[in-house]
């Protein structure tokens, strides 16, 4: 059962509904004990750093949500990637979940628009098993205006716009986060969450 965090912001509904076509049981909550009995969790999210935070908070799931990235596979969606991070510059200085050392910052896009939305192509870093499978063009889709700053060693894949922009990172045990959309994302998208739910 992969339970999907649902705390009031984003993407919740067209995550599960790729879960759903996929045949992977799933459940959305707002409830850290069934969190904890999930086989994995998924962390979506739409919109600004700190009101995300302030709602998990709220809602008690930041500490199920740190226990569930040291022992079952965890994968942030967009914001909820961000989220996995120690800080964010967005609108305030606002700490994160600190699963992934580095911070969240603007976009630097010299010249080019942001938000960043649209179909880039992966560019592969360290192994990562989300990332198996994906053919010869595996492009994905974003709606992002802040990007994260991380280590090469936890840099899974990455894209261009205007910078070497992170797309997904991996701390090499649990922990996964994906900058793009993989429930927007065709094909490739799918085989992404076929491959999460095959770490359960």
């Amino acid at each position: 059962m992969i339970g999907i965090v649902d705390y009031g912001a984003g993407n919740i509904f067209s995550v599960k509904h790729a879960l759903d076509y996929l045949g992977m049981e799933n459940m959305l909550t707002d409830d850290p004990a069934m969190l904890r009995k999930a086989d994995a969790v998924i962390l979506p999210g739409v919109g600004a750093f700190p009101a995300a935070m302030r709602m998990l908070t709220q809602k008690g799931l930041v500490s199920a949500v740190q226990e569930a990235a040291k022992q079952k596979p965890l994968l942030g969606i967009c914001l909820g990637m961000q989220m996995l991070l120690e800080k964010s510059y967005e609108f305030e200085e606002c700490a994160g979940l600190g699963l992934i050392p580095g911070t969240v910052e603007p976009l630097d896009a010299p010249g080019l628009i942001i938000p960043h939305m649209g179909w880039n192509k992966l560019e592969m870093g360290v192994d990562c098993p989300l990332l198996h499978g994906l053919g010869e063009r595996p492009y994905v889709y974003f709606v992002h205006s802040f990007a994260a700053k991380c280590a090469e060693k936890d840099l899974a894949a990455w894209v261009t716009y205007g910078s070497k922009v992170p797309a997904m990172v991996y701390n090499g045990s649990y922990v996964f986060g994906a900058q793009f959309h993989p429930e927007k994302s065709g094909e490739v998208g799918l085989q992404i969450l076929r491959n999460f739910g095959g770490l359960v």
